[in-house]
C-alpha cells in the first residue's frame, strides 16, 4: 500500500500510447514525478507534453535491451535521487498459429513482453529497496490466465509474466515493496493494429478488418484501466483484473480449468458463423434495395 503518490517517482515503460500514456497522465494527476520510456520518440514526446515535461524524464529505450534498461535505471535514479514505483507495461503481439510462427517473430515478442518485464524489474529493484515504500507493477493479460488460438507466443509471454511476478511477490513478502500483477481484458488500444499480424483465430488475414473488430469488442478505455491500476497501487492489491471480460475469463478458468478451451472454441465458431452470415444478409438487402437491418 502506498500512503501517497505525491512526489513519488514513477517509472512507466511503453508510455507512448495506450495504457502507458494513460498511466502517465493518471500518476501525473496524483502529483507523481515521472520517468517514461518507449521506443517511439514522437509518441513519447506527445505523452510528455500531455503530462507536463517539467516533472517528467523521458528516454527512448527498447525494454528488450538489458544494457539499455540498466542505463535507464541509473539515469532515473541519478535524475530524481529515488525510485518508488515501476510499471513494466510495454507489450507487443503477434497473431499467427504456432506451427507457422517464425522464430524471429517469437523472439521479438518474448524479448519485449517477458524479458522487458525481467529487465525492468531487476534493473530497478536495487533502487526500490532504498525507498521507504515501493511497488513493482507487471502487466500480464487475461491471456496470462487462459490460452487462445493464434496467440501462442503472446500467451507464453503473459503466462511467464504472471509466474515471474507471483514468485517475486513471495520473495518480497515482508518487505516494503508491493508486487502487483495486472490482467487487462480487451482495452481500446492500438496493440493489434501495431501487431505483426498474419492470421487470427477465424483464419482471417485482413489486418485492418481484424483491428476494427477488436476495437468494437474492446469495452474498456486505457484511461479506465489506468485508474484501476493506480487505485491498486494505492491499496496494495496484488492481483488486478481490468474489465468485466477479465473477471468473466477469470471465473471461467477457475470453473473449467481444462475445459474452458471448449467454451472458447464454441465462441470462435459462433463468431465465424456470424461473420459469414452478416455479409450474405447485406448482399440480400442490396439486391432487394432494402435498408432494413440484418436479422440477428
Amino acid at each position: 500500500m502506498m500512503r501517497t503518490l505525491e512526489d513519488r517517482v514513477v517509472v512507466v515503460t511503453g508510455a507512448g500510447a495506450g495504457i502507458g500514456r494513460a498511466l502517465a497522465c493518471a500518476f501525473a494527476a496524483a502529483g507523481s514525478r515521472l520517468a517514461l520510456a518507449d521506443v517511439d520518440a514522437e509518441a513519447l514526446g506527445e505523452t510528455a507534453r500531455l503530462v507536463g515535461s517539467a516533472r517528467c524524464l523521458t528516454a527512448v529505450v527498447d525494454v528488450a535491451d538489458r544494457v539499455a534498461m540498466e542505463h535507464f535505471a541509473g539515469e532515473v535514479a541519478a535524475h530524481f535521487g529515488a525510485v518508488h514505483v515501476v510499471v513494466n507495461n510495454a507489450g507487443v503481439t503477434v497473431s499467427q498459429t504456432i506451427e507457422r510462427l517464425s522464430y524471429d517473430d517469437f523472439a521479438w515478442l518474448i524479448g519485449v513482453n517477458f524479458w522487458g518485464v525481467v529487465h525492468g524489474t531487476k534493473a530497478f529493484l536495487p533502487w526500490l529497496r532504498q525507498a521507504d515504500e515501493a511497488a513493482v507493477v507487471n502487466v500480464s493479460s487475461v491471456f496470462g490466465l487462459i490460452a487462445f488460438p493464434t496467440q501462442g507466443a503472446y500467451n507464453a509471454s503473459k503466462f511467464a509474466v504472471r509466474g515471474f511476478t507471483e514468485a517475486l511477490r513471495q520473495e518480497l513478502r515482508g518487505t516494503h515493496i508491493a508486487v502487483h500483477c495486472v490482467h487487462p481484458g480487451g482495452i481500446r488500444t492500438h496493440i493489434l493494429r501495431n501487431a505483426r499480424f498474419y492470421a487470427d483465430a477465424h483464419g482471417e488475414t485482413d489486418h485492418a478488418r481484424a483491428s476494427d473488430e477488436f476495437s468494437r469488442l474492446a469495452r474498456t478505455t486505457p484511461e479506465a484501466a489506468a485508474r484501476i491500476i493506480v487505485a491498486a497501487v494505492r491499496r496494495g492489491t496484488p492481483r488486478v483484473l481490468i474489465g468485466g471480460d477479465a473477471r468473466l475469463i477469470d471465473h471461467l478458468q477457475r470453473w473449467l480449468p481444462v475445459r474452458y478451451a471448449s467454451v472458447i472454441g464454441a465462441c470462435v465458431r459462433l463468431a465465424d458463423a456470424w461473420a459469414t452470415r452478416v455479409p450474405r444478409a447485406a448482399r440480400r438487402r442490396s439486391r432487394a434495395g432494402s435498408t432494413a437491418p440484418a436479422p440477428p
